[in-house]
């Protein structure tokens, strides 16, 4: 190994008498280059993308959310809340209540989600700086924050008093419908503020007071939907799900962002392999120049091997000498690649060089896990090609 690796280091090193293997050798080099630096660089502006789009949900969405596995709705006692608050890595909790309502407002309707929350919500979410018109709502009142789609659509303005904005739920109960007008349940609530996230959930969400949503939907005081958690920094999730299983019961369903946003995570992941295996397939028709290189390499030292051959050296030395060059310059290349493509990134974090639009720059995010992606893909294309290569070292060749 010693003796392979050295003689390989010299040739990795070492510029041939054939000038046409010094440029096929240099255009491979190049090419694995440019090769690591590109998988660098769109892996790197799509890991900001994809945080760039779930901070959209993450401003929104809890770290945990607990529901009921049985029926909408489950009941809460004030020593489960007090069991709660001890649970170490729980932050703040929000009890919350969530249906689907119509809303109408002068002659128009709109269906949306009608959300009850309390005063803790703001302390498990950032929905306060998605409002970028008016103010959050105040508790005890009928106050409601809207969705810019749902007032787009409702043409709803802030503190209007001559139109009425009213929310209509069915009422609990079973059988047939017999009289429409007592039919729903309906309340009379007063815009305060209108949020912005993106286009789907900001046609999605009318929030109001969890009491309001109580009266609208006859639930009782102790009766909520879900439960909303915030978790310390330093949090064993794990740990928090058995002692929240264990306080509210077997039947609490808990889900976490992911679970939340199960087929966003899906999507963002599946382009994420996407990209990654054309870029891997680019490397691939890249590393075909170094097959050839090294090939071309193995004919010209021909004399050489034969004199190490008749040394002593066995045929599976020789190969390794070739197998070990190929290697390095894979990861040669590959190491400059990956520095280019980091001084891009961070030059675009700093200097915002790409824009997307005036005032939004491309987002990029310098990961150590892209960094060990590149690397291992380029180990692993490198040594299957440089074993391609060196495989044509036989004794016909040296005989």
């Amino acid at each position: 190994m010693k003796f392979s690796f050295y003689i390989a280091k010299r040739y990795l090193f070492t510029v041939s008498k054939n000038n046409a293997i010094n440029i096929i050798t240099g255009i491979s080099s190049l090419g694995i280059i440019a090769g690591s630096m590109a998988m660098f660089v769109v892996l790197s502006v799509f890991s900001g993308l994809k945080d760039f789009s779930l901070s959209f949900t993450n401003d929104f969405d809890p770290q945990l959310k607990v529901e009921s596995s049985k029926g909408k709705t489950f009941f809460i006692s004030e020593s489960q809340e007090q069991q709660l608050k001890e649970i170490k890595g729980i932050q703040f909790f929000s009890k919350t209540i969530e249906e689907k309502a119509l809303f109408t407002f002068n002659g128009k309707d709109q269906l949306a989600f009608i959300k009850g929350v309390d005063s803790n919500f703001i302390n498990v979410t950032s929905i306060e700086k998605t409002i970028f018109q008016g103010e959050w709502l105040d508790h005890d009142s009928y106050q409601v924050v809207i969705g810019s789609g749902i007032a787009q659509k409702l043409s709803v303005g802030l503190f209007d008093f001559k139109n009425v904005f009213e929310a209509f739920v069915v009422r609990p109960g079973k059988g047939a419908i017999e009289n429409p007008e007592t039919a729903f349940n309906k309340i009379q609530l007063n815009p305060c503020g209108f949020y912005f996230l993106n286009e789907e959930l900001s046609q999605k969400y009318v929030f109001c007071d969890i009491e309001i949503a109580q009266e609208l939907l006859e639930l009782k005081p102790n009766q909520i939907t879900s439960i909303e958690f915030k978790l310390s920094e330093n949090h064993n999730e794990a740990e928090i799900r058995k002692n929240l299983t264990a306080i509210l019961g077997e039947n609490s369903v808990i889900k976490n962002r992911n679970q939340l946003n199960e087929s966003l995570y899906r999507m963002l992941n599946t382009e994420n392999l996407i990209l990654y295996l054309i870029l891997t397939l680019v490397l691939i028709v890249t590393l075909f120049t170094l097959i050839g290189a090294l090939i071309m390499m193995i004919i010209d030292k021909k004399l050489n091997l034969k004199t190490l051959f008749n040394l002593g050296s066995n045929l599976k030395e020789l190969r390794l000498i070739f197998l070990l060059q190929g290697f390095l310059i894979c990861i040669v290349g590959g190491l400059i690649g990956i520095s280019l493509g980091s001084i891009l990134v961070f030059l675009q974090l700093k200097f915002e060089l790409f824009m997307i639009t005036p005032s939004l720059a491309y987002p990029v995010v310098f990961s150590l896990h892209n960094i060990f992606i590149v690397i291992g893909t380029i180990a692993t294309l490198g040594f299957l090609a440089s074993w391609v290569a060196s495989s044509s070292v036989n004794k016909k060749l040296l005989e």
